[in-house]
Formats: C-alpha cells, sequence, structure tokens
C-alpha cells in the first residue's frame, strides 16, 4: 500500500491500511471491533460527531484512530 497519511479515508480504506492482507468486509469488521473495544478512543469519536453508520472518517477522526490505535 502507499505510505499513511491523515486526511478523510473511507472505512474500507482505513481498514486496508491495518488489515493490509485481509477481505475489505473482513478488515473493516476487524477494524470497527478494535474501535468498539476501545472506550476513550469511541468517546472521542462520538465527540466529533461520529456516526457508526457513517461510510467515511473524517481527517479529524483519522488523527484520533492513529492517536489510539497507532499508525497502520
Amino acid at each position: 500500500m502507499d505510505e499513511f497519511k491523515v486526511r478523510s479515508y473511507t472505512k474500507k480504506e482505513l481498514a486496508l491500511f491495518y488489515f493490509p492482507d485481509a477481505n475489505p468486509h473482513t478488515a473493516v469488521n476487524r477494524l470497527m471491533r478494535w474501535i468498539n473495544r476501545n472506550a476513550p478512543l469511541l468517546v472521542g469519536l462520538e465527540g466529533l460527531g461520529y456516526c457508526k453508520t457513517a461510510r467515511w472518517f473524517t481527517s479529524r477522526e483519522v488523527r484520533l484512530i492513529v492517536e489510539h490505535l497507532g499508525e497502520p
């Protein structure tokens, strides 16, 4: 994959950075499981206006995810 940059990503794009060898659907499920199990991250995302049905993460949400999960 390309070098990671903080910007807006679809859930699929971001998930494939974290799980490059996984099927896209599986990668999204794994990423969302990581996010949902990390209470401080989930609270922070909700504070930024995150909606679980959104197809995109904003650049601010991506930055917060990277702060909590590390760079992919």
